[in-house]
């Protein structure tokens, strides 16, 4: 099951025109200066781990050189309220997975493609904290510390941390009105000020009103604000949208969203029944469940997982017989 956050982040950068938007705004000068943009293509599939996927999404993108080399850019939106220290692990597990992809879909070639790794994160939380390479996360020696860790495996991964940017700078960014749209809404949808940024982001509203898909567009906006946001925001969205729409097509929103919050509701009621079902059935087993472990269970939206781990359970004597990577 996807979240709001994997929903709206896909909708809004799984499109050339915005997803180049974003890695123009991080990417390095003189790689954006190199890459051939309008041979930008998205590649389907996900390689993110079936249980994370309502605090991840992942969207990968493939692009030539100006020189005609290939390139893939892999953008992964963490969306988890809190940083995790692992994240250069996890993300060199992903970086493999598409390379092991691309090497079936291209036998016949000799050597890999570039792939520069990308991680957009907006929790509400603070800053990003996490190590960004791969070596940092090692326990080395401090004596001869240097020579240590030219031994260990090198990775980097590319940062967009947009809980660090100012409203203004988002605005100024140059990509299409969605694009700027989201970044804001991204960077405050969870936190305390959306409120009261709401109505200076009028203007960016009617914008993306007035495009192309225009209305499409927006209700996404919409449905994601009253989605993830408190009293005080469902209430601000409600005003700036009948600004900028009218009386009669603000109540209709309002009236849909009342009816996806009730589905949603229901959804929610059937994941948590699996999720206790399981973790009563390994209690009964007699299998220790840590508070990691469980809280991993409780929170998992995706019932296909939560139907696989509920068939592992009946038969288990330990919890790697249910959990892939128990520990993580």
């Amino acid at each position: 099951m996807s979240g709001p956050h994997d929903l709206f982040a896909r909708y809004t950068f799984g499109h050339p025109e915005r997803a180049a938007a974003e890695l123009r705004a991080v990417l390095p000068a003189h790689v954006v200066s190199e890459v051939d943009w309008a041979s930008l293509r998205r590649e389907p599939g996900s390689v993110v781990d079936p249980e994370l996927r309502e605090t991840e999404s992942d969207l990968l993108f493939t692009a030539r050189l100006r020189t005609g080399h290939p390139l893939l850019l892999y953008v992964l939106l963490e969306h988890q309220s809190s940083v995790d220290r692992w994240m250069a692990l996890r993300m060199l597990r992903y970086v493999v997975r598409q390379l092991e992809r691309w090497r079936q879909e291209h036998p016949d070639n000799e050597s890999l493609p570039l792939i520069i790794p990308l991680v957009m994160y907006h929790g509400p939380e603070g800053a990003w904290t996490a190590p960004r390479r791969v070596e940092n996360l090692f326990d080395l020696p401090d004596e001869g510390r240097e020579r240590w860790r030219a031994l260990v495996p090198r990775f980097e991964y590319l940062l967009d941390d947009l809980t660090v940017e100012r409203d203004e700078a988002l605005r100024a960014r140059p990509g299409p009105p969605l694009a700027r749209l989201a970044w804001l809404v991204l960077r405050y949808g969870r936190t305390r000020e959306m409120a009261q940024k709401l109505p200076d982001w009028v203007g960016l509203l009617a914008q993306v009103q007035a495009g192309p898909e225009g209305a499409e567009h927006l209700v996404v906006v919409i449905r994601y604000l009253l989605w993830v946001g408190d009293k005080a925001v469902r209430e601000a969205t409600g005003r700036v949208l009948h600004s900028v729409l009218g009386g009669q097509r603000t109540e209709e929103l309002m009236r849909s969203y009342a009816e996806e919050l009730i589905e949603q509701g229901r959804q929610e009621e059937r994941l948590h029944g699996c999720a206790k079902a399981v973790l009563r059935i390994l209690a009964a087993r007699g299998v220790q469940v840590g508070d990691e472990a469980q809280q991993r269970i409780l929170t998992c939206t995706d019932l296909a997982t939560l139907d696989r781990w509920f068939d592992r359970a009946v038969n288990a004597t330990t919890l790697s017989d249910v959990l892939e990577n128990p520990a993580s």
